[in-house]
């Protein structure tokens, strides 16, 4: 009902207060701020660049070039849309709902969740059932807000953002694939870098455990929309999702919780809807949950887009090209661990220009890596970053490696794919490409123009003399 959790909202009355606006170190003071706590952590996610980057990354489709795929981004604003409209109804803090929302996916891999599996599997695995993953994007989501993002002070200084605690804990669990009733904030304030494993421990607050839902209610209806336009879902397949929704809510009848928004199945009417359910279902005593009805169908669309959907044919070949491109580029960089050591990445990579400007720079920001030439490059560019890499430590070089691909757009890791696998001709200093040669070559060109247009010519007189 509405404003139902007005008590339970995370603002100075709070009793967990104090623990959620915790930063692990303090901001710099303006002075002049007008904003709160939450709203500084949404403007400092919303400027840094890893959520820039997030318009060029896949959600489920792969298309950088078509402007109707829905992309990382535009999931990113539908979760933090639903997640708004849900902590405004309910008498959450609709600031602390939206940072969370905002930066929920920053450091996502390239490639959706195909990118995320490949990163996962170069790492080593610990042995056990319960050994913890060691790439999954929600606790990189958390690892890029803590040490890799950075905004400039009013000195011009990069410095990492240092978010509350709220939103940091939110960006961590904020996993929505576990399908679950009744969902509630934990108690404690745990360390956020002991969570082994995602989905199973819940939000510190309720804003978190908000966009944890959302997350799932935002892209269950964008995918269908997405897989309909681009023929990934045939004729029978949308009927059999009709009959899904005919059979878990039925299409007449409010007693039956009917779509109340009509009877289309796209994804503004099954958002609305959702919302709606939510809503009306949830207590702070019974936590945030849907309908038995609305829960049933949700299940059931879930597994209807795995098996339709994630599961075709055209998004496991895209799955196969993921992996080419992403371990080609970790094979690459891994192999200039000695190099890194004596400061001379760009002699490793010199072939590769791009690939060497952004990966040496990205070793200087957050490594202790100096290069050989100019040792005091972090000091030149105004890094005030943690070094948390170290170049020497082969776990630890690697771990490098993996999130400085996590951090890449789709078109960049391709851009860098085929820097790699074409070949040109290094033109070293050494080697003499004087203007003298260039100018000749041009000349030649132009007399090589100069004698086909005057055979042209001669030609056409030929043919004109002998009619």
């Amino acid at each position: 009902m509405k404003d139902s959790f007005k008590d339970c909202a995370c603002t100075q009355e709070n009793p967990n207060w104090n623990n959620c606006i915790f930063r692990q170190s303090a901001l710099y003071e303006r002075g002049n701020d007008i904003r709160s706590e939450f709203e500084r952590d949404y403007t400092r996610l919303l400027h840094c660049q890893a959520y820039r980057r997030l318009k060029h990354k896949t959600q489920v489709f792969f298309a950088p070039h078509n402007d109707h795929i829905c992309t990382r981004m535009e999931h990113v604003q539908h979760v933090a849309s639903v997640a708004c409209t849900v902590a405004k109804y309910l008498g959450l803090n609709v600031q602390l709902t939206q940072a969370i929302a905002t930066g929920h996916d920053i450091g996502h891999a390239p490639f959706g969740h195909h990118g995320e599996d490949c990163l996962n599997d170069l790492l080593l695995q610990k042995e056990g059932l319960n050994a913890p993953k060691k790439f999954w994007h929600e606790r990189n989501s958390l690892f890029f807000a803590d040490y890799i993002e950075t905004l400039p002070n009013p000195d011009g200084v990069q410095q990492n953002l240092d978010l509350t605690y709220a939103v940091r804990d939110g960006l961590v669990c904020h996993c929505g694939e576990i399908d679950q009733q009744g969902i509630k904030p934990r108690p404690d304030n745990l360390d956020l870098y002991a969570i082994k494993r995602p989905g199973l421990i819940q939000p510190y607050t309720w804003e978190g455990c908000v966009v944890k839902v959302a997350d799932k209610i935002a892209y269950l209806g964008r995918d269908i929309e997405d897989a309909r336009a681009y023929h990934i879902l045939d004729m029978s397949a949308y009927r059999e999702l009709r009959e899904i929704v005919g059979s878990t809510l039925g299409f007449e009848g409010k007693g039956k919780k009917a779509f109340r928004s009509g009877k289309a199945v796209n994804t503004t009417v099954l958002i609305n809807d959702l919302i709606v359910d939510m809503c009306e279902q949830s207590s702070p005593e019974k936590g945030l949950c849907f309908s038995e009805e609305y829960f049933k169908f949700i299940i059931a669309l879930k597994r209807f887009s795995f098996s339709k959907i994630y599961k075709h044919w055209r998004l496991v070949e895209f799955q196969h090209y993921a992996k080419i491109v992403i371990e080609t580029i970790y094979r690459t960089l891994m192999r200039t661990q000695v190099y890194a050591a004596n400061g001379r990445v760009s002699t490793a990579l010199r072939l590769f220009p791009k690939l060497c400007v952004e990966f040496e720079n990205w070793l200087v920001k957050y490594s202790n890596y100096e290069p050989m030439f100019q040792k005091d490059r972090k000091k030149i560019y105004r890094y005030d970053t943690k070094s948390v890499f170290d170049i020497r430590n082969d776990e630890s070089f690697q771990k490098c490696v993996i999130e400085f691909i996590s951090g890449m757009t789709d078109q960049y890791a391709i851009e860098i794919y085929e820097e790699i696998i074409q070949f040109y001709k290094l033109l070293l200093k050494k080697e003499k490409t004087p203007a003298i040669s260039s100018a000749w070559s041009v000349r030649h060109i132009m007399i090589c123009h100069v004698i086909v247009l005057n055979a042209v010519c001669n030609a056409v007189e030929i043919k004109f003399s002998l009619e």
